[in-house]
């Protein structure tokens, strides 16, 4: 409590200095990674304009192991510099709720990436039974600071309009971190497969399932080495289990049980690179089916727990039966399916499926997103329509 004191009285006096109209400050998953749609903006900004035009800063819970992202400035969260560096930002973009640690500035602009273009699970005001109250409270307040909501496609935006305590503008160009899933992956394959220690010729699946309240990991025991047998008689080739649990259980994955041919790449930081040169991915409840619909290549949904996962974590805004992805709840099913598998129809359901929820998605989010940025930094009529009061 003293601490946050502390906090808010140097934010008081930062906020007194004059705000840098081209810097941008950036922070994605409350600064424990570089990565999500933060990373891609940031990182569209250093590929596409001159150093001198945007002044980018990232920060971090951790600076250790963050020297290689040497073309920004860096600081670490709850710093004297942090502070400063966020006080004195003309635009903050970030992927989760910010706390009354960030206390926003009059012509300060906020933009909301959030983390998915859609998603399974029931957020915010949709499932507020479900969520704790400070959580709430924290909610509200932030989306009342926001400016700016990026939306993925229709379906979100009504869920935005209804569900996110926001009443402010919903930018509708899709979402900067697919951008990369619309793009030739070989770059990003060669350096994975690499640094995994996987031969070229190796296809790989990706397991990506999410987290359970009771951070049970018996669920995860999936039958790695029949699922393999089975896609290599289906699909042909040699491959490659590629095992990335949630972050909340970063810490737990090394309590599972692996065999050959399967590697555990929970610690990757960035999981549209995972996603960009995956051949299957397998999940369950995760949003992440979504953005690997962009692909147009297999997603199977592993579920041997729904009717307890929505009865204990979550409501789901779609039934797990109507979406196109293939849904199997045990491991015979989706061993039978994986057999059965017809990527005509596949291809078909996702067509009609992305035509459904109206997607914004076509690999220019970024491109459409600095545009807006650069009338809100440097257009100084039009910049005066954004301002407002700090909440």
């Amino acid at each position: 409590m003293i601490k946050n004191y502390i906090a808010l009285f140097i934010i008081y006096i930062f906020n007194l200095l004059p705000i840098k109209k081209n810097k941008i400050f950036f922070f994605s998953y409350y600064g424990s990674q570089y990565g999500c749609s933060p990373k891609y903006i940031s990182e569209y900004i250093l590929k596409n304009y001159p150093k001198d035009k945007f002044d980018v800063v990232w920060a971090f819970n951790d600076l250790n192991g963050k020297e290689h992202l040497s073309d920004f400035r860096k600081v670490k969260i709850m710093t004297f510099r942090y502070f400063y560096e966020l006080c004195t930002s003309k635009i903050v973009i970030t992927n989760f709720r910010t706390t009354d640690l960030y206390v926003k500035r009059k012509n300060q602009y906020y933009i909301q990436t959030w983390h998915s273009f859609l998603r399974l699970k029931q957020i915010e005001k949709d499932a507020e039974e479900s969520l704790p109250s400070n959580y709430i409270n924290m909610a509200k307040k932030d989306s009342r600071k926001c400016d700016l909501l990026l939306s993925g496609c229709d379906y979100s935006s009504d869920i935005f309009k209804r569900a996110f305590w926001y009443e402010g503008d919903i930018f509708e160009h899709g979402t900067p971190r697919n951008d990369l899933l619309f793009k030739d992956n070989s770059f990003f394959r060669n350096k994975i497969l690499k640094e995994l220690d996987v031969q070229d010729n190796q296809k790989i699946i990706l397991y990506a399932p999410t987290f359970r309240k009771d951070n049970n990991l018996e669920v995860y025991n999936i039958q790695y080495s029949n699922i393999m047998e089975r896609l290599k008689n289906k699909f042909g080739g040699e491959w490659v289990f590629l095992v990335k649990l949630h972050p909340h259980l970063m810490s737990q994955s090394s309590q599972l049980t692996f065999y050959n041919n399967v590697i555990d790449v929970t610690s990757y930081d960035d999981i549209q690179e995972l996603l960009s040169i995956a051949d299957v991915l397998i999940t369950d409840y995760s949003s992440l089916m979504f953005d690997f619909a962009i692909t147009q290549r297999p997603c199977f949904l592993f579920v041997p727990d729904l009717v307890e996962y929505i009865k204990k974590d979550r409501n789901l805004y779609f039934d797990i039966k109507e979406l196109p992805f293939i849904s199997a709840e045990n491991t015979q099913e989706l061993l039978d399916k994986i057999e059965s598998f017809d990527n005509t129809m596949y291809s078909q359901r996702l067509s009609y499926f992305l035509k459904r929820v109206g997607s914004f998605e076509s690999g220019k989010a970024n491109e459409h997103l600095l545009k807006h940025i650069e009338e809100v930094c440097f257009n100084d009529d039009r910049r005066k329509g954004y301002e407002k009061e700090a909440v």
